[in-house]
């Protein structure tokens, strides 16, 4: 599939959830069936081969695409979470953000050292999100295949952020798509 495929299944919303964002609404690609598994599908044709053994995502919307890959990639999940989600001993990664910072969460037994993880959320924005969530892997001993997402905000040059990871994303927008 294409991206036009992909971006013609996510809805765009003005000024949501503030004035001035243009808001990429997945919900609509997620709840068409066959766009879906177009987007599932996808991403494992071009992950399939980099000997995963545990996919690591985001909460919550990561969560979705991250769990059906692992599911059809055979290899285990892992979730990471905001500060005091998770119920047993976790590391913490802090990041910046626009205007403060931020926290990320993951069990500390969750990887070992021989692991090799792909990491999958649903979008790529200025890549702190991302860059955190490879920071906790990489923190565990574990090691980053690479990078999916299913929408990508080119403009914001998170992929500048994760240069040395291999990324794939099926929809691509600059700041003045609609």
């Amino acid at each position: 599939m294409t991206a036009e495929y992909f971006k013609d299944r996510i809805r765009s919303i003005p000024d949501f959830p503030k004035k001035g964002i243009l808001f990429r609404d997945i919900t609509t690609l997620i709840g068409d069936p066959e766009a879906f598994r177009e987007a599932i599908d996808t991403i494992y044709e071009e992950c399939r081969d980099l000997a995963v053994t545990k996919v690591v995502s985001v909460e919550s919307r990561g969560f979705i695409f991250g769990s059906t890959l692992a599911y059809k990639l055979g290899c285990g999940f892992v979730p990471v979470r905001k500060p005091g989600k998770l119920p047993s001993k976790t590391i913490k990664e802090t990041y910046s953000l626009e205007y403060g910072t931020d926290a990320l969460e993951v069990h500390a037994d969750a990887l070992s050292r021989d692991e090799r993880v792909l990491v999958v959320d649903d979008l790529l924005a200025t890549g702190g999100t991302l860059r955190a969530t490879c920071d906790l892997v990489e923190d565990l001993g574990a090691s980053v295949a690479g990078i999916a997402v299913l929408v990508e905000l080119t403009s914001l040059g998170g992929r500048d952020r994760l240069s040395e990871y291999s990324l794939i994303s099926l929809a691509e927008y600059d700041s003045e798509t609609i």
